[in-house]
């Protein structure tokens, strides 16, 4: 008998409805909310809110709405607030029931403003902590990198600082006097170098002016903010990430990152892993100084035969006598030391133009119009040993691990909107990637926690089996990783 459609009537009563049984077992908002514990916001927030007024939205509820918004990539705070109440999940991870009333999306921009990057940074450095707690991080060797992302501004939105006409326009003064009432103080300054390069000195744009104007290969300029991270090598966990402005040099990042790394996780690290834009002098001398072996290729010899020092001689072309000190040229000339440059902590040794002249490789070695000159750090000893051991096999095997280590992390970050900035100004992008480098860290977290329970099933249904031995022809017939099983098998027989 074939049935038919009944006419839809709204019910008012749900007798038999469980929110609860409706959110399967294995969901993955079940796994987050069964291992975090999301009330540690109370006491990190507790002096943003006050004693009198309205009562707010509870902060643990605003921080799973910001979870679930960089999660699920939502576009937008109003979206996600529409959506809540068609999702069954998101109530139930919410702690709503059916007929509560969603708050409105402005509670989560003004949570923001109210809390700063502090609450955020908190929730991220926990995960980090838990992780270190389940095994999950070696912390020896860390692996950097850096990733522009697009900043929430058109390229229509710059102006010229320089253009007097500026000046003359009354709505642009306004626009200005806003920027900068909206301004926020960001926890972390420290590790914001300021913006370099000629055109993000000139140039700003009022939509959004943390953004920097930025091109590579020649192409156009866009608005860009740009991340950096930390990521160990056991389980690539995130240990450490920042945001600045896309003008700054990822190569100043080294230092804080690895600071920031340790004092997350309480662990040392004795490597650090980078391309060749982190291999600059101050960097070498850093690693030293930590004892911490740098891993990353000299930038001079990584543009060493470019430029205006193509087909001339390399500075490794020339002995350095100690004894004198002095530099002698294939030619046996000698350069002697002139001057002493105390901003980049090197002397100048350098050679007389005549006698340049009349050497027979002169053509071969200089471009310029004084002598051939050959610099010198005044730590050239320890350099020398760092750069040298960054050229070890072990390096090269690093580098090359690290190049789809990196990938991998920047690649997995697309899913939750990563190469687009949700919001403006830096200390809300740094609360976008704080976000999603939490969620990547829990998602590894959940995997081992996983596999964790599953070894356990795996040993309990060892220890219920027979008396005998488990042979290693039984390995087959056991589930996922059951040759680990045995040591706790052993255990239990004992």
């Amino acid at each position: 008998m074939m049935g038919r459609e009944r006419q839809p009537q709204s019910k008012l009563f749900y007798t038999r409805f469980n929110l609860e049984r409706r959110v399967r077992k294995d969901h993955l908002l079940r796994q987050i909310d069964k291992c975090i514990d999301f009330d540690f916001i109370y006491n990190e927030v507790a002096d943003a809110y006050g004693t009198r007024g309205n009562v707010s939205v509870p902060p643990p509820v605003i921080l799973k709405m910001m979870l679930l918004l960089i999660l699920y990539n939502v576009r937008s705070e109003r979206e996600l607030m529409d959506t809540i109440p068609e999702r069954l999940d998101w109530l139930w991870f919410l702690g709503y029931d059916l007929d509560d009333d969603i708050p409105d999306h402005s509670v989560l921009s003004k949570a923001r403003k109210r809390w700063g990057t502090r609450g955020f940074q908190s929730f991220f450095e926990n995960i980090v902590i838990q992780c270190v707690d389940a095994g999950l991080v070696d912390g020896t060797k860390l692996f950097l990198d850096s990733s522009d992302i697009q900043a929430d501004a058109s390229k229509s939105s710059v102006i010229d600082t320089a253009d007097i006409k500026r000046y003359l326009n009354e709505s642009y003064r306004q626009l200005e006097h806003r920027l900068e009432q909206e301004d926020e103080p960001d926890d972390d300054d420290d590790l914001t170098p300021p913006k370099t390069g000629k055109a993000n000195k000139r140039f700003i744009s009022t939509t959004d002016p943390d953004a920097s104007v930025q091109s590579k290969g020649g192409g156009q300029s866009k608005l860009q903010y740009k991340v950096h991270r930390a990521v160990d090598e056991k389980h690539e966990i995130i240990t450490a990430t920042t945001v600045t402005t896309a003008s700054v040099n990822e190569a100043h990042l080294m230092k804080p990152l690895l600071q920031s790394h340790q004092k997350t996780t309480g662990l040392t690290a004795d490597t650090c892993v980078a391309d060749s834009k982190y291999g600059i002098v101050s960097n070498f001398l850093k690693c030293h100084d930590m004892k911490v072996k740098g891993h990353f290729n000299s930038i001079e010899k990584a543009h060493r035969g470019r430029g205006v020092r193509k087909g001339i001689l390399a500075k490794e072309e020339f002995v350095y006598r100690r004894e004198t000190d002095t530099f002698i040229c294939p030619e046996g000339k000698e350069l002697k030391r002139r001057s002493f440059y105390k901003k980049r902590d090197h002397h100048e040794h350098i050679a007389p133009l005549a006698t340049c002249q009349k050497c027979n490789l002169f053509t071969l070695c200089i471009k310029s119009k004084t002598g051939r000159s050959i610099k010198r750090h005044i730590r050239q000893d320890e350099l020398d040993a760092m750069i040298a051991q960054s050229e070890t096999k072990q390096a090269r095997r690093d580098l090359l691990k690290r190049k789809h280590l990196m990938e991998r992390t920047f690649a997995r970050a697309t899913r939750y909107g990563f190469k687009r900035a949700r919001w403006r100004r830096l200390w809300r992008i740094r609360i976008q990637e704080l976000l999603t480098a939490t969620i990547q860290n829990i998602l590894v977290y959940l995997r081992y926690d996983k596999e964790r329970s599953e070894l356990a099933a795996a040993a309990l249904r060892v220890k219920r089996a027979a008396g005998n031995w488990l042979l290693k022809r039984d390995w087959p017939k056991m589930p996922i990783i059951a040759p680990k099983c045995i040591d706790i098998y052993c255990f239990c027989r004992s």
